[in-house]
């Protein structure tokens, strides 16, 4: 099934084996339309603007974007706490002049909005939060909307009381899973994206059960030394997160003879609750160039896999051990030849994984 950037349905072909399922991440919004299932919220209109104005702003909902006017200065505390005492939310293309909103309001806004979304869900298994770790809205905003989808008791004191209240009754047992955009030194914009960082860890330590991390410098050096660009924009970073998360939801939304969903992706890939960040690893890539002269089979697709060179986090794995490791193939790829290819790296790679 295709569709257009204005999200009309272009082609329905009847397939056994590729069917596409649209209702994982996509909800009707009339008989032929559809409109992605989710959220935009962004604590100033720029980025909103943008992504509702450029190609791809017909497959939101326009009630789906939730900015403030105001933006949290690449302060942690700011998107955490408060965005201050005059913070005016758009919601809905209304704007609220009140005087006393706080984070609080907005946070409420953003869970009614999360509501709706779910309430067109047959059966909600979790959600997904993508989010940079660097800037106070990403890192800020991001982990006070995680304790407020994981809250499972009200604190009379917190002044998000009424959001807890309600918030506990509604999502006690679903998957919450994040895609963070790590800040690096060597491609560093601003001397504060360490230490935002560093307290969003926190958040993600006790509030996600999987977190997908993703290096800005690994993302930069795939972009340079393997696809050959030399200065990379983020049209080039973000087609490479965008592979990635449609690497590993391909199970959600495609049938095949290993089935699986974010809840076993978890089971099988965690030992310890709170031992759940995961690098991820993509291939092939290549230069576009030579794309048509490479030959991938299962064995050499399987190799790249676990090269330092294709990981979305600047880390060197022989330093360490894998723990865990899953494996998602898309295609025709018989899933015998798949095991084989699996089983053969780690007989000769056995200094590299936990016994």
């Amino acid at each position: 099934m295709g569709w257009t950037p204005m999200g009309y349905i272009r082609e329905r072909i009847q397939c056994k084996s590729n069917a596409y399922d649209t209702s994982t991440h996509l909800s009707p919004s009339c008989s032929i339309k559809l409109a992605h299932r989710s959220v935009q919220v962004d604590l100033e209109a720029g980025v909103c603007n943008k992504i509702k104005g450029g190609k791809l702003g017909a497959l939101f909902r326009p009630d789906t974007f939730l900015n403030a006017e105001v933006g949290a200065g690449n302060n942690w505390a700011k998107g955490y706490y408060t965005e201050g005492a005059a913070l005016i939310i758009t919601k809905c293309g209304v704007t609220s002049n009140s005087p006393g909103l706080k984070g609080a309001e907005l946070v409420d806004s953003i869970l009614d909005v999360v509501r709706k979304q779910t309430e067109s869900c047959d059966a909600l298994q979790g959600f997904q939060v993508l989010q940079s770790l660097g800037g106070g809205t990403g890192a800020g905003l991001g982990s006070l909307l995680l304790s407020k989808l994981r809250e499972v008791g009200s604190d009379p004191h917190s002044q998000y009381e009424r959001v807890t209240n309600v918030n506990a009754q509604e999502y006690p047992d679903r998957m919450v899973s994040t895609y963070s955009i790590f800040p690096s030194p060597k491609v560093s914009e601003t001397v504060v994206e360490p230490y935002n960082a560093l307290l969003s860890i926190h958040q993600l330590v006790d509030n996600a059960d999987l977190t997908f991390c993703i290096d800005n410098e690994a993302l930069y050096d795939i972009c340079v030394k393997s696809m050959k660009i030399p200065n990379p924009e983020f049209e080039h970073l973000n087609r490479i997160i965008a592979k990635v998360m449609c690497g590993v939801s391909t199970s959600l939304r495609f049938p095949g003879q290993l089935n699986g969903d974010l809840r076993k992706l978890g089971m099988n890939l965690i030992p310890f609750p709170r031992l759940h960040f995961l690098m991820p690893s993509y291939a092939p890539i290549h230069d576009t160039a030579a794309s048509s002269y490479d030959k991938n089979s299962i064995p050499e697709l399987t190799k790249a896999l676990f090269d330092r060179k294709n990981l979305l986090v600047a880390c060197d794995p022989r330093f360490g051990r894998y723990l865990t490791a899953a494996t998602i193939f898309r295609g025709k790829i018989a899933s015998r030849e798949a095991e084989y290819a699996v089983r053969d790296l780690q007989l000769k790679n056995s200094q590299h994984f936990v016994e």
